[in-house]
């Protein structure tokens, strides 16, 4: 299994070192997200700095960039990386879309499957030199002349992944991705009864295998080096699942647990402003469901106990002991 670590966005200035110091730490790769802060940037900034870690987007938001923009920028920091650069997008839900990025809305599975298919269509026409012809419902792409053709890369293009929680989103990656980036509001009942079976009959149909697609995330993960810091951790997921939970599009979670109630509650708990009465309405066995937890010394049990078998990468925080980090990357995905 492979460990993960997100790298600060807020200071560029302090992404170098960062950076240098999961690597020595022994972290498989970092990842951004796009939240108040650009995803791609401190990528560009870790690539000259390292030299075997893994670098993600997870996630940079897609329908907010035009797919050259993006296939632009994921082509730079594979070439900057010498290989190392993973594509991690997501669509973000429609009030994001509409009134924070100001793009219009459609359904995001079928636009999320034309984003990935022509970005690797203008890859593709960078490679081989063929002209480009995409030509979808939401995107067309049929110009590109030598002046704006970037240099070859060293090496394969970056691999794309998507964020998925429901069905359609899932089946697009399992049908044209290679890998999914699983939201933290996850359990392993669900993964193993809707995301597995879903997943692996988009990659049959497809003509693939699991060994040849990356699951990523998929829960949360509560440690630290004693009880105290376990506790604060545990907290901090209770809420997170009052939040997320509040929303309707991560219910078929809810839903695999008999817990829908749950979610209309919470979801008319946060119409009206009651965040701290919704934390309270998540109790300790809804938070083991969602979370692996346990001290240093306990934690590589209880992921594999919850994700092991599943999932491919986990992701901790970066103070995790580098002996912690040996122990999970044991752990069969």
């Amino acid at each position: 299994m492979k460990i993960t670590t997100s790298l600060p966005t807020h200071d560029l200035n302090a992404v170098g070192a960062a950076a240098k110091q999961v690597e020595q730490n022994g972290f498989d790769g970092v990842t951004t997200q796009e939240n108040r802060h650009d995803a791609y940037l401190p990528l560009a900034v870790a690539a000259t700095n390292t030299q075997s870690l893994e670098l993600r987007t997870s996630i940079a938001i897609a329908f907010n960039r035009s797919p050259m923009s993006a296939a632009m920028v994921a082509w730079d920091l594979q070439a900057a990386s010498g290989g190392r650069f993973s594509l991690g997008l997501g669509s973000q839900v429609k009030g994001h879309n509409v009134r924070r990025f100001s793009v219009p809305w459609s359904a995001p599975a079928p636009r999320m499957r034309e984003y990935v298919e022509s970005i690797r269509a203008i890859w593709q026409c960078w490679i081989t030199g063929e002209q480009l012809n995409y030509q979808g419902e939401h995107y067309q792409f049929s110009l590109m002349t030598p002046n704006f053709t970037p240099e070859p890369l060293p090496c394969a293009p970056p691999r794309i992944l998507i964020a998925a929680v429901g069905p359609h989103m899932m089946r697009v990656a399992g049908s044209v991705c290679d890998g999914v980036l699983l939201h933290p509001f996850c359990t392993r009942r669900y993964i193993e009864n809707t995301v597995v079976p879903t997943l692996d009959k988009a990659l049959d149909k497809r003509g693939k295998t699991r060994d040849e697609f990356e699951i990523s995330g998929g829960g949360f993960v509560a440690t630290g080096e004693d009880d105290e810091s376990v506790q604060k951790m545990f907290e901090w997921v209770r809420q997170r699942i009052g939040f997320y939970g509040s929303t309707p599009s991560y219910w078929p979670v809810f839903e695999a647990h008999d817990l829908k109630d749950l979610g209309l509650k919470l979801n008319e708990m946060s119409k009206k402003g009651q965040w701290q009465e919704m934390t309270k309405e998540i109790t300790d066995d809804i938070v083991h469901l969602f979370a692996a937890v346990g001290r240093y010394d306990e934690i590589a049990v209880a992921i594999e106990t919850r994700f092991g078998g599943l999932v491919d990468v986990v992701s901790c925080e970066p103070q995790m002991p580098k002996h912690v980090i040996q122990d999970i990357q044991q752990i069969t995905g």
